[in-house]
């Protein structure tokens, strides 16, 4: 099996972000010959504070990823927070993906198994890697050919996450692609005064560690400047150190 990755920005902040991204993204998959799947928000319905910035909605954010599919010829994943959503994202994206926080969702599962398009179901922060057995069941029970699965930690004590890489094999006894979330498992819950903290400079050790432990994929969530990004900047990685990120991995 042929190594997934996964980049882009946390949130669609504007299209300008989506084309500097993206560009950088060509770029990489011509020198290294990867083929890397492009991923952005349309809504984060679950930011820490109602004052935090959401992004576009749903209507103008798929036109947005529909742009950069047509443009730069790169494959899309976003995710969806309500059933209701998969259709419409389904007319666009190749991957759809469920949010840790609603993996245990059954309508939200099922809605996003019956567009035929591939899931990627991230593990709650709450669950065991082997836990994951069940959300892949109701997927695949609605008409899911293709369902991937994502470690991005758990949660330890109060705002904080460790991440058990034993989960990356429980996984991988569940489904064949078992990808490692390499930035939101540096979180810092809600640690930040009403915003999510981190730290992007364990964003590399995370990538090498999941290699070690058997990862089929790696998804970073980048920026060109992350300390300016409008959702999860502090761990968010620096656009310009994906490519040598993803080279110690491939």
């Amino acid at each position: 099996m042929n190594t997934t990755f996964i980049a882009g920005p946390c949130v669609i902040e504007s299209a300008e972000l989506l084309d500097i991204v993206a560009n950088e993204i060509v770029r990489i998959n011509n020198n290294l010959g990867t083929d890397i799947i492009f991923k952005a928000s349309f809504d984060k319905a679950n930011r820490t504070s109602i004052n935090s910035f959401r992004g576009p909605g749903l209507e103008k954010g798929i036109e947005m990823l529909s742009h950069i599919k047509q443009q730069y010829g790169l494959k899309i994943l976003t995710d969806i927070h309500e059933s209701w959503q998969a259709e419409a994202v389904s007319e666009v994206v190749d991957v759809i993906q469920i949010p840790a926080f609603l993996c245990r969702q059954t309508d939200l599962l099922v809605a996003a198994a019956k567009t035929e398009r591939i899931i990627n179901i991230k593990k709650a922060q709450f669950l065991s890697g082997a836990d994951m057995k069940y959300p892949v069941e109701k997927a695949r029970e609605a008409g899911a050919k293709d369902v991937w699965l994502t470690e991005r930690g758990n949660t330890m004590g109060y705002n904080n996450l460790v991440v058990d890489f034993r989960n990356i094999d429980d996984m991988l006894q569940i489904v064949p692609n078992v990808i490692m979330d390499c930035t939101h498992s540096v979180q810092r819950p809600g640690a930040a005064g009403g915003k999510t903290g981190g730290d992007r400079k364990f964003v590399p050790a995370m990538a090498k560690a999941a290699k070690a432990f058997g990862a089929t994929g790696f998804f970073f969530e980048v920026h060109p400047d992350p300390d300016r990004g409008l959702s999860d900047a502090a761990n968010m990685l620096e656009l310009s150190k994906l490519e040598e990120v993803i080279r110690s991995v491939i």
